[in-house]
């Protein structure tokens, strides 16, 4: 029976065939009835063969039954495809430019909690004059300043560090260039806080004070009263802070903190400078021993840095430092302060008036020493004033 039915499928779709291929709907059905009085006959000589093959009456009727229905189709239907998600819409390639093809994916980034800094400024001063009946000098005098900040805040953690350099130099008719001002101060405060809405820190200070250059008492130029490291002070202490960001207020208090200052020239160092040992001679003026190149302290140490908008375009901004010896000289302070007004005429174009006042109990003026290295007058500390007034360049990077 398989046979059979394999031999009827192919009839069919021979039919099938036929029908589509003919030119008209007259001639399809010519055909059709044709290609079923072949059929019949060809189911006749299948009967026929199936009795000689032994095959029951049940099965050609089961045969016949299941053949009873013939569906004819005279046209393939066309297949419809439905388009499916968002509809394209298409792009009219005259209007695409260079700018739009090359346009920079945005990107995501992760924020980044530290903020800086960078800050360059030259400050200069010139007088000139040409047939000048009241007299004068010609002069030129700049000093070149560099900030830079490095802050990190995240949480309960908040670093900051802090660098300053400032180089000032002045050239006068009938005079050799002098240094005006040298300072190189570097400070790193790092602390912690037990949540984010205290204010209090408890904290670590670390801050290293030297000079670039040479320094002398103008106009003798033969003996250097400083120099590199000679002196530097470096200070290493933990307390706790009050830090106000949006005030701009940082309050810091050290009951332990150690001082350390280096005078690393020898001849400076054997003449006792800032503080150290002195070097220890014999009657005749041989030196013994060295004069010792570091001076170590323990004491208090009281920072307060602290900024101000007085006025438009007008910023006060004020650095103080007090010290306090406990061994040595316990209730005499050291005092290093800073202020500075700063006048802003727009982004490119300032002026700032500084004051820097200097107390140091180991710092002695008017000290004479005989050329044999005895002391004749031990000298006394004084307060040291510094006083700046400048106008120039300042470009923020």
């Amino acid at each position: 029976m398989r046979i059979i039915q394999l031999f009827l499928l192919v009839t069919l779709g021979t039919f099938t065939l036929q029908a589509q291929t003919s030119g008209s709907t007259n001639q399809k059905i010519d055909s059709i009835k044709s290609a079923a009085a072949q059929a019949i006959m060809r189911l006749r000589a299948l009967d026929t063969l199936a009795q000689g093959l032994g095959v029951t009456k049940e099965t050609q009727q089961d045969t016949v039954q299941r053949l009873d229905t013939i569906v004819i189709r005279l046209s393939q239907p066309m297949a419809y495809t439905r388009s499916q998600g968002a509809a394209i819409k298409p792009v009219d390639t005259r209007s695409v430019t260079g700018s739009n093809i090359q346009e920079k994916i945005k990107r995501f980034h992760m924020p980044s909690f530290w903020t800086k800094t960078n800050r360059a400024t030259i400050n200069l001063n010139e007088v000139a004059f040409v047939n000048w009946n009241a007299g004068g000098n010609n002069s030129v005098s700049g000093i070149m300043s560099l900030h830079s900040e490095r802050n990190y805040k995240f949480r309960y953690v908040q670093w900051n560090n802090t660098l300053d350099f400032r180089y000032g130099l002045n050239a006068q008719e009938g005079q050799t260039i002098r240094k005006t001002d040298d300072q190189i101060r570097f400070s790193s405060t790092f602390g912690h806080r037990k949540d984010t809405i205290s204010k209090w820190y408890s904290s670590g200070k670390m801050n290293f004070n030297t000079q670039l250059s040479n320094g002398y008492k103008y106009p003798d130029r033969s003996k250097p009263i400083s120099r590199l490291i000679a002196p530097g002070y470096l200070f290493l202490g933990v307390g706790t802070s009050y830090i106000d960001d949006a005030k701009k207020l940082n309050i810091y208090v050290s009951p332990l903190t150690q001082k350390a200052t280096f005078v690393l020239d020898q001849d400076l160092a054997d003449r006792g400078a800032f503080g150290v040992r002195r070097a220890t001679y014999d009657a005749l003026g041989n030196k013994i021993t060295d004069g010792e190149k570091v001076f170590m302290e323990l004491g208090i140490l009281v920072t307060n840095t602290y900024e101000r908008t007085v006025a438009e375009n007008v910023l006060v901004k004020s650095n103080l430092s007090l010290y306090t010896d406990y061994l040595a000289s316990f209730g005499n302070i050291d005092v290093d302060w800073f202020l500075d007004v700063h006048l802003k005429v727009n982004k490119f174009i300032t002026s700032n008036i500084g004051m820097h006042f200097i107390y140091d109990d180991d710092i002695l003026f008017d000290r004479v020493i005989n050329d044999l290295g005895f002391v004749e007058q031990n000298g006394r500390p004084k307060l040291q004033f510094k006083q700046l007034l400048g106008f120039g360049v300042v470009y923020a990077f």
